[in-house]
């Protein structure tokens, strides 16, 4: 198991998606949910009019059989899936507010999430931008992974193609998650979660009569999206339930960001904004931070002092170390237990 197990299976994906590709003349992405439901059926494949054309069925069929998903572990199933979709975007030209969030972010959320809000078994997690659900996922598996936690996971997107692909890799992975094919800033059938997170699509909403609804809408002309997201997010998050949510670091330069801001201070407590190495972005006005909100009620309170401050370089271990032992100290410092 490892390394070659991953690549194997992702070979195997991108492979018969892309045989399925050229002979229904569909996406990549189209292809790749074809086949991952083909391999989560057993490696039966669905047959209409004819297609796929019986050669291709023997190919396709071939592969199945050569796939063990026993063999592999959960994250390293999410691993090949998160590949073969890495390879989509580069053959669909996926726009950016549509890519998935790398491994590496996921990560640094996990950890953020076990260090800072200490869930436990079956306790819940909401993410309103699921996409792929690569980003849900990893959290899931990596919490499970250090601290033995199982929990419930939400998703919701108003893709049906990502959302299809996300169905696509908890049928592969069998995360105990939910998926949901609404449009986010609508009222939610979701219980109240115990965390949010969200890697936020930047841009404007476009229903200003639904916008209007929310304490973070614009005065005029069309409102932030990834503001009027936060804001939902934190509406079904419990009482001291946190948020995390994937931010540019710019957030609170905009022209938008005094009504942000009074939102935040008047439903929550701002902990902390967390800027993401800046060897992840090309351009130094993409790069983005980790924004950390808590929801007033029950035993949170305000930090005595924000966590601000910036990720070192993941090459730079001895620093990323010091970083990390510093958020150990805030959190001992800051957050109620």
């Amino acid at each position: 198991m490892g390394q070659k197990d991953v690549e194997a299976l992702y070979k195997h994906l991108d492979t018969t998606a892309m045989l399925l590709k050229r002979d229904l003349d569909v996406s990549y992405m189209d292809a790749l949910i074809e086949t991952g439901e083909n391999i989560v059926d057993g490696g039966q494949i669905k047959v209409e009019d004819g297609l796929p054309h019986e050669a291709i069925r023997q190919q396709l069929t071939t592969s199945y059989q050569q796939i063990n998903l026993k063999r592999l572990t959960t994250d390293e199933i999410r691993q090949a899936f998160q590949l073969a979709i890495l390879r989509g975007e580069r053959t669909d030209a996926i726009q950016a507010n549509h890519q998935m969030t790398p491994d590496a972010i996921g990560f640094l959320v996990a950890y953020l999430i076990e260090n800072l809000a200490g869930l436990n078994d079956q306790e819940q997690v909401l993410d309103l931008t699921v996409g792929t659900g690569n980003l849900l996922y990893t959290v899931l598996n990596r919490l499970f992974t250090a601290s033995g936690v199982n929990l419930k996971g939400y998703g919701i997107d108003n893709d049906d193609t990502m959302l299809a692909l996300a169905n696509v890799g908890a049928r592969l992975q069998h995360p105990d998650v939910e998926l949901f094919h609404q449009d986010a800033i609508e009222d939610l059938v979701v219980p109240k979660v115990d965390v949010s997170l969200a890697d936020l699509p930047i841009g404007y909403y476009p229903i200003d009569e639904r916008a209007a609804k929310f304490a973070t809408h614009a005065e005029t002309g069309h409102s932030y999206a990834h503001h009027l997201l936060i804001e939902q997010s934190m509406r079904y998050t419990k009482a001291a339930g946190f948020g995390f949510f994937l931010v540019p670091s710019l957030l609170f330069q905009s022209q938008e960001a005094t009504e942000l801001t009074k939102w935040m201070t008047s439903a929550t407590y701002l902990q902390g904004l967390l800027n993401l190495p800046r060897e992840l972005f090309q351009d130094e006005k993409a790069q983005k931070g980790i924004l950390i909100l808590q929801n007033k009620g029950g035993q949170a309170k305000q930090a005595k002092k924000v966590m601000l401050g910036e990720f070192p370089s993941f090459k730079d271990q001895a620093g990323f170390q010091r970083f990390v032992a510093e958020i150990s100290e805030w959190k001992e410092k800051n957050i109620a237990q």
